[in-house]
Order: structure tokens, then sequence, then C-alpha cells
């Protein structure tokens, strides 16, 4: 059976906490102390089987560079549909707010991107199955777990679903530098979806003729774009701010 992995303290203990199926955790030989004996007692008790290897063997098994002497063994990262996000604000009794990610390609990016939503509270991300970064081991070990904890839709074709949630009440946003209005002198408040573009590309021109609005944010240097993951954290905290959402 096909497997994945989480790697990281912080990550293995946050998908401890989820309460996701967990295959096997595995511990380099003398690393108990500090949050391994914490990873080892949650372990414990959920009756998770523990496996001590080399750090020699450990590091062989690693798909990234800092597994921190810990690797937790889980079935596939189990996507769900876009109506399972749209039930997740239903549930909160909040306006939906979603991410629409058109083509992110370094799983550095989407894991950052997907700790930046599940902070800010948005309720679900929706990716294309082409040509874009798969939640993986990388991923969840850069969103430092909240992948753990954040529902991501993996869809056919950017452009239906970004209908769909048109026809669920949604503005869409959309975010590239061909435009005049900057990100905070637009209204993001109520049911929203914030679509950011590929790293190289940006928007398609498909899904840009999609959006109902487009937003920029002002750039001074010498550089004219961002790294995706920042543009998120960027038009996603406004949209928090004029929604008045209150974090813990």
């Amino acid at each position: 059976m096909y497997e994945d992995q989480v790697e990281g303290r912080n990550a293995v203990l946050e998908l401890l906490e989820s309460g996701k199926d967990i295959n096997k955790i595995y511990i380099a030989k003398g690393e108990k102390h500090g949050s391994i004996n914490k990873i080892i007692a949650i372990a414990r008790q959920k009756k998770i089987v523990i496996v001590e290897k080399d750090r020699r063997q450990l590091s062989q098994m690693a798909q990234t560079e800092n597994f921190q002497g810990v690797i937790a063994t889980v079935p596939p990262f189990e996507y769900c549909d876009i109506e399972d996000i749209l039930e997740e604000a239903r549930k909160k009794q909040e306006d939906p707010f979603v991410l629409i990610l058109d083509g992110i390609e370094d799983p550095h990016n989407l894991g950052a991107i997907i700790r930046t939503a599940e902070t800010a509270g948005i309720h679900g991300i929706i990716i294309p199955k082409r040509r874009a970064a798969s939640v993986n081991s990388t991923v969840s070990k850069v969103s430092a777990g909240a992948a753990e904890h954040m529902k991501v839709a993996r869809v056919n074709n950017i452009t239906d679903s970004i209908q769909k949630l048109k026809d669920a009440g949604l503005w869409i946003c959309g975010t590239d530098m061909d435009t005049k209005t900057y990100y905070y002198d637009q209204d993001l408040t109520g049911a929203l979806g914030i679509v950011i573009g590929s790293e190289g590309n940006g928007m398609s021109n498909k899904v840009k003729n999609n959006c109902d609005f487009i937003v920029k944010i002002p750039m001074l240097g010498k550089i004219t774009s961002l790294n995706a993951s920042v543009s998120a954290g960027i038009v996603v905290y406004e949209a928090v701010k004029q929604r008045n959402i209150k974090l813990k």
C-alpha cells in the first residue's frame, strides 16, 4: 500500500494531535530527549507502532534534509471536495473564505501558503491536479503541520471550480500586476475566493477572465514580483483585517 511521510518534530506532533491515521513512527536511536519524548508518549497512548532505527538508516529513508530524527508514515493525503470546504464555513457560521491556487509548482510555496491559510482561518484551498504541487511530506513539513488541519480540494479544472464557487455566492478576487486596484482599496468582505497564480506566469488568462475583480500589491523596488506565498499572505491578511476575524 502506498504511504506518504511526515518528517520533523513539530510536523509529527501536529499530526499526532490532529487525530489522523498514522501507520508507524520511526525514531533515530539515541534521540530520546526534548519533544521526541512527547511524541513517544502520545504515540504509545494512541497505540501507534514506534520503530527505532540508526540515524543513517533514517537519513536514507528521509525525503527532506531536516527530519530531526523522526519520521511518521501515513496513508496518502486525503483530499476533499469543494462542497466539504463550503460545509466547513457553514458549520462555523462564517462567510466562506477560500484560497484558489492556479498552478503553484514549488512544494515549499504550497506548504508556506497552507500554513498562512490555516492561521488566517481560511476554510479550504483548491489546487489543480495537473502541473502543480500536491500535498506531500515536504509540503507537510514546510506547513509546520498545518496541512493536517486544512481542507484541500484537488480538482481537474480550476475555471470550473471558480464557477462552482460563484454559483455558491462567492466573489472571486484575482491577483495580478495588470490592474489599477491595490489590494487594500478593494472590499474583501463577505463570501470570498482569492486566486494566487503560479510562480512564473501568474494566473492563466482563462482564470483571470473568470475573476470578479483583480487586485495588485504595490511594488516600490527594482524587483517587480513577490514570492507566491508572500503575495498570498499579504492579500489574505488584508481580507482577515477587513472581515474582522478574531484570531486566537
